[in-house]
């Protein structure tokens, strides 16, 4: 037995080094970085050239007397490097004046290129990425979406958006191109297929705080939520489904919530039929840059005993999630919330509340 687990664990570790580790995108591409300082590093070098080919008067070569531009860049190079081997001297007072106040103010600019960039490249990276290793190893209470196609774009711009912090937010998609997307937003990003196991633990995503799913086609999609709630039983889970008929397979492989997109733009269409505003509130509704806002919370101690139109918040009651069923603000059991209930309501927004309160 002791073996057997021994195996397992040493399985599990071997399972873990193969993960792609979370990664935040760079402000300046890596090309770009080295460029820009091999750019500024060429640039010194040649004002110093420059500066010794002017005063090569000042300069003395002990090997034929004659100061020749090799002799230029030659001298120039093994001063910036600081090796110095005494066969080109400065030996005017102009060009001592010029090594100790230009010449050598440049050189110790150099070195520090060059040094920063073996910073940038080796140690800072390296620092990096053992500091984004310890953060997937410690993550907890973040929010993982698997998938980043138009829909999971769009919800992880409205989470931020309503002010969910980027780096509680976990992309995964094997797309580079689209994780780039994610990056530059400051989410965590990782390369990998959402519906293998090993690639969900090394999310931790037993300890999220809620997963989104929206692999781009529902077969992908309902695969993912079997992996997810096989290895987070009490997470919950939102996905995106197109066709109808997979609602009812998602919500048996353990989705919380199912998202049809078709389904709500028929629901837009239809309330438009019904009049010019409805389809507009709907849609004002379900974005954070509407007017009014959908919020679900648990009731809060000072609400317990009172009815759902008596809210602490001061927003409109409008259901009750208790003990597994939903009741509206009209049924009886919205008379009086309880402890445990979870309150649907709607509030304005930040901005319409300061707009009605100037």
């Amino acid at each position: 037995m002791a073996r057997w687990k021994d195996a397992a664990q040493k399985a599990e570790a071997t399972r873990a080094r193969r993960f792609n580790p979370l990664r935040r995108a760079v402000k300046v591409p890596v090309w770009a970085d080295i460029a820009i300082r091999l750019g500024a590093a060429l640039a010194l070098v040649s004002v110093v050239v420059l500066i010794h080919w002017l005063d090569r008067d000042g300069l003395v070569d002990s090997a034929d007397g004659h100061v020749s531009f090799l002799d230029v860049v030659y001298f120039t190079m093994i001063s910036i490097t600081t090796t110095g081997f005494g066969d080109i001297a400065p030996i005017s007072d102009r060009s001592r004046l010029f090594e100790a106040i230009i010449v050598t103010p440049i050189r110790v600019a150099v070195l520090v290129i060059f040094i920063g960039t073996a910073y940038a490249f080796v140690i800072r990276r390296s620092w990096e990425k053992w500091r984004m290793a310890r953060i997937q190893r410690d993550l907890t209470d973040h929010i993982v979406v698997l998938g980043y196609g138009v829909s999971g774009s769009e919800a992880v711009a409205e989470l931020i958006a309503r002010g969910t912090d980027p780096e509680c937010i976990v992309v995964m998609d094997p797309d580079e191109e689209r994780l780039t997307l994610a990056g530059e937003l400051g989410c965590n990003i990782i390369a990998a297929d959402a519906s293998r196991d090993d690639n969900l633990r090394a999310v931790q995503i037993a300890q999220a705080k809620t997963v989104l799913v929206s692999a781009g086609r529902d077969d992908a999609s309902i695969l993912i939520v079997l992996t997810v709630r096989h290895l987070a039983p009490k997470v919950p889970i939102s996905v995106v489904v197109r066709a109808v008929d997979n609602e009812l397979l998602a919500k048996q492989a353990g989705a919380d919530n199912v998202i049809n997109p078709v389904r709500f733009t028929g629901l837009l269409l239809a309330g438009s039929a019904q009049g010019a505003h409805v389809a507009d509130y709907m849609a004002d509704l379900a974005s954070v840059d509407g007017r009014v806002q959908l919020v679900e919370r648990p009731v809060r101690p000072e609400e317990i005993g009172k009815s759902l139109g008596e809210l602490s918040s001061g927003g409109k009651g409008l259901r009750i999630y208790r003990n597994g069923g939903a009741c509206g603000f009209w049924e009886h059991e919205a008379s009086e919330l309880q402890e445990g209930d979870v309150i649907v309501e709607i509030r304005p927004s930040d901005t319409a509340a300061k707009d009605f309160t100037r």
